[in-house]
C-alpha cells in the first residue's frame, strides 16, 4: 500500500535521481507478483497538492498509476479502526497529527489494517514509517526497503 510519499514520487517527471529510484522500485515490486494499493487518502494527499500547484503533467502520471494498479476505497470498517487508532496513539501521549487534525496517518492505519483477507500481509510504503509504529498491528517500511 502507498502511502503519499511514495506515490508523490512515482508520480513525478522522470530524470530526479529519487523519482527514478522509485519508479525502478515499483516496477521490481511488480515484477514480484505483490499486489500494490493506492489507498484513497494517500491519493487525496498527493492530488490535492498537484492541484494546488496546476501540475497537470503529475496529475497525469498519477492516472497512469491510478490505472496500473488497484486502489483502494475507505470502507466503514478502516475509518472505524482508524477512530480507534486516533484514540489510542493520544492516549498514549503520541499523536501523529493535531488534535484538531483529520490525522491521515490513521486514516491510512485503519486502512491497512482492515485490507486484504485474514493472513494478507498488507504493508505501507512509506517515506518516515515511525508514525506508524503506535498503530498496532500496522506494518510500514521505508519505500525503498520493501522486496
Amino acid at each position: 500500500m502507498l502511502d503519499a510519499g511514495p506515490l508523490g514520487l512515482a508520480s513525478s517527471r522522470p530524470g530526479l535521481l529519487l523519482v527514478d529510484r522509485c519508479r525502478a522500485w515499483l516496477l521490481a515490486l511488480e515484477a514480484t507478483g505483490a499486489g500494490i494499493l493506492i489507498p484513497a487518502i494517500g491519493e487525496y494527499e498527493v492530488r490535492r497538492e498537484l492541484i494546488r500547484l496546476r501540475a497537470t503533467a503529475k496529475l497525469r502520471n498519477l492516472e497512469v498509476l491510478k490505472n496500473r494498479f488497484d486502489s483502494l476505497a475507505i470502507s466503514d470498517a478502516a475509518l472505524v479502526r482508524a477512530a480507534e487508532f486516533w484514540a489510542l496513539v493520544r492516549r498514549l501521549g503520541k499523536p501523529t497529527a493535531g488534535p484538531d487534525d483529520l490525522d491521515a496517518d490513521a486514516i491510512l492505519a485503519g486502512m491497512a489494517a482492515t485490507a486484504g483477507q485474514p493472513g494478507d500481509q498488507v504493508t505501507i510504503a512509506r517515506t518516515n514509517a515511525r508514525h506508524f509504529a503506535h498503530f498496532p498491528g500496522v506494518a510500514a517500511q521505508l519505500w525503498d526497503t520493501i522486496t
